[in-house]
């Protein structure tokens, strides 16, 4: 195990090199804990074409769900950064399409919602509104508020997440993202906050923000059914 001056370390696990937060309460919410692989004595045959195993058709773990599988039900290698794999690793055929189908919210949503966007932000809690630009933290973990005030929002503790929509123009398609409500508790609180963002100058570009922020949303349902 090596360390990196940004604060981040490598690791080697049985399913490859990771490269991993050096303080584990910093980890991305988007992030999935390696899974416990089968042990070899309880997999006979391929979890996907009931294959025997023997000398000549070997076995194989998947790294994202830790299943036994012969050579041809395992043999992709798909990137896995939900993982923080360094390189892409072994998965089966519906793990290996789940994880390229979430790669591309690593390929382009990540960068439009660390980007940012402007909005005219509301809080509940006192009525007023403000013009604000609100990105993703680079670690995922908080959404950073900045105007006059700073406002941060811990996404662990989001409980409710609302895209808001408008009816576009005559010839201009069909409805867009607008807006975003927004429901959570802070830090040391037990009463919810709402917070609702409105966009306002460049319209496109915070539609297109909206748009990647519905994607961690998917996200954090899916962690539960892991």
């Amino acid at each position: 195990m090596s360390s990196v001056p940004d604060g981040k370390k490598l690791v080697r696990s049985p399913s490859g090199l990771r490269m991993v937060p050096e303080n584990g309460a910093f980890i991305s919410p988007f992030c999935l804990a390696e899974p416990q692989w089968v042990p070899d004595k309880e997999c006979p045959r391929c979890t996907q074409c009931d294959a025997k195993f023997d000398f000549i058709t070997r076995k194989h773990h998947c790294r994202r769900c830790g299943r036994c599988f012969c050579d041809k039900c395992c043999s992709h290698k798909v990137a896995l950064p939900r993982m923080c794999f360094v390189d892409p690793v072994r998965q089966c055929g519906a793990c290996g399409v789940m994880s390229q189908r979430e790669n591309e919210f690593y390929d382009k949503q990540i960068k439009i919602l660390t980007g940012g966007a402007a909005f005219v932000v509301t809080l509940d809690s006192s009525g007023k509104s403000e013009n604000m630009t609100c990105r993703l933290a680079n670690n995922h973990r908080y959404l950073f508020l900045d105007g006059e005030s700073h406002l941060e929002v811990e996404l662990s503790r989001i409980s409710s997440l609302q895209v808001l929509m408008e009816e576009s123009s005559p010839g201009g398609g069909g409805p867009r993202a607008s807006g975003l409500l927004l429901v959570h508790r802070a830090q040391g609180s037990q009463d919810p906050m709402q917070v609702r963002l409105e966009a306002v100058e460049d319209r496109k570009e915070a539609s297109w923000w909206l748009g990647a922020m519905h994607k961690p949303n998917c996200f954090t349902k899916q962690r539960t059914n892991e």
